[in-house]
């Protein structure tokens, strides 16, 4: 079914208003801030992540309105066996959440699931992730983060209870019951039964972090230590306290989150730098989409490495000029990506933080997830965005009056996302693509960049032009 959005995004947009460490008094945006600012803590130093050499950022996303799920994790070289364990998590949340919220029987009903990343630390030899989950499906807000650890000295994973020493952990664990034990809602007897043995400890304490000043955060999600009306819980025991009881990596991982390193090295025995085309627009698009036959392709979910390099030359092949919509988190680890992109003369448009659906969010939440992500899109390109796209094409009053930017959804959907294959997606755009069509399409995935060359040839022999978003909107 075509959705024809390209003449209401028009009268919508004429009724629109117009692994160096840094300390930060702004917490970064994650999948807890799109549901509930401030419930996930978070250390006061944050991590540039395009300061790390070799990294990918793993992305997943569905378009299924029925279905809708956004994941993402970071791949640093040298930490593979970490990867791995975020990797297992992740597919497992998903493979529980499509089974469950997604199954043919029952539908999702509204329900979504956002995985997000976030750096805690990247820097000498360590390494530290957390990711946060907003699982709609599940109990409760459905709200929870786990943090994961790399010692690129002894080359190992470690889980979170392994920044504290063995012989350290019973005195620990003590000063964290005895902060909790008179706090509302927290049932100090399930406290024991919570602390009682080792695996217990390690189920439990899954989520600790360490604060710019070297004390030790340990977060508990919504219900994890007492009744799910108390909230969320969480213990700061101060560096003076905490210092003694660290491991030898858990002292590692205080030095380099209070004063880190300039650089990450884990070891890796060969971190390749990603080769970022250097093509030049020759000025601007003068095409008149009036007389010639034009067509709008868009990208989503990116930047991706090394997937958008390679589209960037396909589309130079033909001279090719399309909209790629970013996500923030993606920019800011790949900005060169970026600009990239936009100095061979392709649109950037905005497409959320972390890829939630902006309906589900407060005013306040949807401003925070389009204006970081404009926010990194300028600091990359020297140039703000005009155009946002919704995470699932959800879109509602509410988050039309959160932001000035003007929505772009699509009339022709490839489900990319579902169908991996590139002569399917190659033939959904050639066959039922028309003039001044947008056509929605994802350049993190490497089949999707595959099906472009075909596209491109194709409907260039047809006579069709590529112009970004707003030239059609603009000679329309």
């Amino acid at each position: 079914m075509r959705s024809h959005t390209l003449l209401p995004a028009l009268l919508l947009l004429g009724s629109l208003t117009a692994a160096c460490a840094h300390p930060t008094s702004e917490p970064p945006v994650t999948a807890a801030d799109g549901a509930r600012p401030g419930a996930s803590p978070s250390p006061a130093r944050t991590v540039d992540p395009s300061k790390i050499k070799g990294l990918e950022i793993a992305s997943d996303s569905s378009e299924n309105g029925s279905c809708p799920f956004a994941t993402s994790y970071p791949d640093v070289p040298g930490a593979e066996a970490m990867t791995a364990a975020m990797k297992k998590d992740v597919e497992r949340r998903l493979a529980t959440f499509r089974s469950g919220a997604c199954s043919d029987s029952g539908g999702a009903d509204g329900r979504e699931l956002n995985i997000s990343h976030h750096f805690l630390v990247a820097s000498g030899d360590v390494l530290g992730v957390r990711l946060t989950t907003q699982d709609q499906s599940s109990a409760g807000d459905g709200l929870s983060a786990r943090t994961y650890w790399y010692d690129g000295e002894a080359d190992a994973y470690r889980t979170t209870l392994g920044l504290v020493a063995d012989g350290s952990r019973d005195a620990f664990v003590a000063a964290l019951k005895d902060q909790l034990k008179d706090r509302q809602g927290v049932d100090a007897a399930a406290l024991d039964d919570k602390f009682s043995d080792p695996d217990a400890r390690d189920a439990a304490l899954y989520d600790m972090a360490f604060t710019a000043d070297g004390g030790l955060r340990v977060h508990f999600d919504r219900g994890d230590v007492g009744v799910p009306a108390a909230g969320a819980q969480t213990v700061t025991i101060p560096q003076k306290t905490i210092t003694p009881w660290l491991s030898a990596f858990g002292k590692r991982a205080q030095q380099q989150t209070v004063s880190p390193s300039r650089s990450l090295d884990l070891g890796a025995p060969h971190v390749p730098t990603p080769a970022v085309p250097t093509h030049t627009a020759s000025g601007d698009d003068d095409t008149d989409c009036r007389k010639v036959k034009c067509i709008a392709l868009t990208f989503d979910d990116g930047p991706a490495v090394p997937e958008s390099s390679t589209l960037l030359t396909h589309l130079a092949k033909y001279k090719a000029r399309v909209t790629f919509f970013t996500v923030g988190q993606n920019v800011a680890a790949h900005p060169d990506l970026v600009r990239a992109e936009a100095k061979a003369g392709h649109e950037i448009g905005n497409h959320s933080w972390n890829h939630p659906d902006l309906t589900r969010l407060t005013p306040q939440q949807v401003a925070s997830q389009l204006n970081r992500t404009s926010a990194a899109i300028k600091a990359a390109t020297g140039r703000t965005p005009t155009l946002f796209r919704p995470p699932y094409g959800a879109v509602n009053r509410t988050v039309r009056a959160a932001t000035a930017l003007s929505p772009v959804l699509w009339d022709v959907d490839t489900e990319d996302w579902k169908y991996r294959d590139p002569a399917k997606v190659a033939r959904t755009v050639i066959t039922k693509a028309q003039p001044n069509d947008v056509v929605l399409l994802h350049d993190i995935h490497a089949t999707s960049v595959a099906a472009v060359p075909e596209i491109l040839r194709t409907l260039t022999a047809r006579g069709y032009h590529f112009v970004t978003v707003s030239h059609l909107r603009a000679t329309l």
